[in-house]
């Protein structure tokens, strides 16, 4: 179990340690800066400084939770292996705040980072190119889930009165659940929302908006159409493969499926998840940064200024832009635009069916 709860850690470790790596060669810890001011020392040695801080931390909370649950039953394991992930989330936040505050003061000791020419470029055939793969490539899953259902009720009356629903790593039954149309139906129905939210990911990555660097417009853009097709193949796969790891719950409720195989299924499928998202922002980057690409044509022109609408570098706040998604500013893939209220109502009806679904059908 530790062993399972510390590869679980790794795709959580890896991305807050290499963050200012993989971003946007124009932005430094949710700061805009001159494209080549990226490689200066002191900006090279802050990246540094921050990836080495959240490794410490990383050695800590592993060392934490190896130390502490020796010996533990497992729900013990299972509030401390949280709490020591919550708090090493809060942790890195408020290093990344420190960053920065350090950042933001580096800036406004070179005034000519700012004075500079400033442009907003906008390509205005960008959406005519194909930014994502198509989204009829969902009606595979959505196939899937649809025969998941029909074979559900064609084997309802094999399904038995109370049937388990979770166990833990030794195999035994934790929780009994009984036999209804709702809760059979609950991981098909789960599976056709789920499929519903990888398509709304797809078009998000569609239709976000375009961000296209002032020093080197062509070449940005070739990189964010890159970036853009790169995830939605990635969305699809992944989408398609989490609905199929879907199905084995569901046919074990009629045919006998060890637990091993329920248990090390959806385990394999989570580090290939994170594993490839782990690939892609490293030959990826934000926007297509890490894309090879030609050199622009440095301090003549910089991207706008547009600081003041990021929140402490992070959260994006502009009822002046009608745009609802756009790329994140510290991270790799998109953000919500918080001032627009389409923005607010996306996240809400998420929520509601993320949470929604499993207490309507339990």
């Amino acid at each position: 179990m530790l062993l399972f709860l510390i590869l679980m850690m790794i795709p959580l470790y890896i991305p807050t340690i290499f963050i200012p790596y993989w971003t946007r060669k124009t932005e430094s810890f949710g700061v805009s800066i001159p494209e080549e001011a990226y490689q200066r020392t002191d900006l090279k040695k802050m990246r540094k400084n921050y990836a080495w801080i959240t490794s410490i931390l990383a050695v800590i909370t592993t060392a934490i939770l190896l130390l502490t649950a020796g010996g533990q039953d497992e729900n013990f394991i299972g509030i401390l292996y949280s709490i020591l992930i919550s708090a090493y989330v809060i942790v890195t936040f408020f290093v990344y705040l420190i960053f920065h505050g350090k950042m933001k003061k580096l800036k406004s000791q070179y005034p000519e980072w700012t004075k500079k020419q400033q442009v907003i470029t906008v390509s205005t055939h960008f959406r005519r190119e194909k930014l994502t793969y198509s989204n009829f490539w969902f009606v595979i899953p959505f196939l899937i889930s649809i025969a998941t259902i029909a074979f559900t009720l064609l084997n309802y009356q094999q399904i038995p009165d109370r049937f388990p629903t979770q166990y833990n790593f030794s195999g035994e039954i934790t929780t009994w659940t009984n036999k209804s149309y709702r809760s059979v139906l609950l991981m098909p129905i789960m599976q056709i929302y789920l499929t519903l939210l990888f398509l709304f990911i797809n078009i998000v990555i569609s239709k976000a908006k375009q961000q296209v660097s002032a020093a080197n417009p062509e070449e940005s853009l070739k990189q964010n159409i890159t970036f853009r097709r790169r995830w939605s193949l990635f969305t699809i796969l992944m989408g398609t493969g989490l609905i199929i790891v879907f199905m084995l719950p569901q046919f074990s409720l009629i045919y006998p499926i060890s637990h091993q195989l329920l248990m090390y299924v959806p385990l394999a499928y989570a580090l290939i998840a994170c594993g490839g998202s782990i690939i892609l922002s490293i030959t990826t980057g934000q926007g297509g940064s890490r894309v090879r690409s030609t050199a622009g044509i440095n301090g003549q022109v910089i991207d706008r200024d547009d600081d003041r609408y990021w929140k402490l570098g992070m959260f994006y706040f502009n009822p002046k832009d009608p745009a609802i998604f756009l790329e994140k500013r510290f991270g790799i893939g998109w953000t919500n635009n918080w001032a627009h209220p389409l923005s607010w109502i996306f996240i809400i009806v998420v929520i509601l069916l993320a949470f929604g679904l499993p207490k309507l059908l339990g």
